[in-house]
């Protein structure tokens, strides 16, 4: 990761403009899943959107990856490459994106299922919001963490250990790294401060914490035990007043 940078109004700004970009593209590309469909396709209409926009897919300046997206289909956790695999009804669907637009990123992701999936997707949802919550003047990031370990480990499920949040700006990924678990001595967590923008993200299973890469791809990362997975994220700027959640639905 590089080193973290407080951001400038100006900075902020900027990345309030792409991060209302990227929510709609996000939104929109939750809507149009369906069964049949394949995950390729779905990267073509998040890929399209975001020239549409006037940006460019974060995600195909990472060196070594070549879509807009990651798509997360049941058991994976993270970074599951868009392919020929065709979405079947009753599949949980994740979808993770990112937008670089007038020289920053912003960076989100929605997981969507059926009803069989609707407790484990709010405990996401709720989890995520109260780690948002946390992203304030005065606070540190192991603040951020305990909130998502606390809220998914209440409901019986586990927080992922191996994956985390991160900072974002100029680079995708900056300092800090936000775990969704706390670890350490609290006094040696970061201080969150005004103009730090966070990429904050909960990841959690059904099952065990425990992960593993299944296939000989180098990104798909997936539960150990073969249980479902959940990612919500959204790009969050802190100001002295609280936190701005710059990838909100509107």
């Amino acid at each position: 990761m590089d080193k973290m940078t407080v951001k400038t109004p100006k900075e902020i700004e900027i990345m309030t403009e792409g991060g209302k970009k990227l929510a709609r593209i996000r939104d929109e590309a939750a809507k149009a899943v369906k069964a049949g469909m394949t995950t390729a396709q779905l990267d073509k209409l998040v890929d399209d959107l975001i020239a549409k926009a006037g940006g460019q897919a974060s995600f195909k300046m990472v060196r070594g990856y070549h879509h807009a997206t990651c798509i997360n289909i049941n058991d994976t956790v993270v970074h599951g490459m868009p392919g020929a695999y065709k979405i079947k009804a009753g599949d949980k669907v994740g979808i993770d994106l990112g937008l670089y637009y007038k020289g920053y990123h912003t960076d989100t992701s929605v997981t969507i299922g059926d009803d069989r999936y609707k407790k484990f997707l709010q405990i996401g949802r709720d989890g995520l919001q109260l780690a948002i919550a946390q992203a304030r003047p005065g606070k540190r990031i192991a603040d951020i963490s305990r909130a998502m370990q606390q809220t998914v480990e209440a409901a019986g499920y586990s927080a992922v250990r191996a994956l985390t949040g991160h900072g974002i700006g100029k680079f995708l990924h900056e300092e800090p790294a936000i775990p969704c678990f706390t670890v350490g001595k609290y006094e040696h967590s970061p201080k969150i401060v005004p103009g730090m923008v966070l990429a904050i993200e909960i990841m959690y299973n059904e099952g065990d914490f425990e992960v593993a890469y299944k296939n000989d791809d180098g990104w798909t990362i997936a539960t150990a035990d073969g249980k479902i997975s959940g990612l919500f994220e959204e790009t969050v700027a802190v100001t002295k007043s609280g936190p701005q959640v710059l990838t909100q639905s509107r």
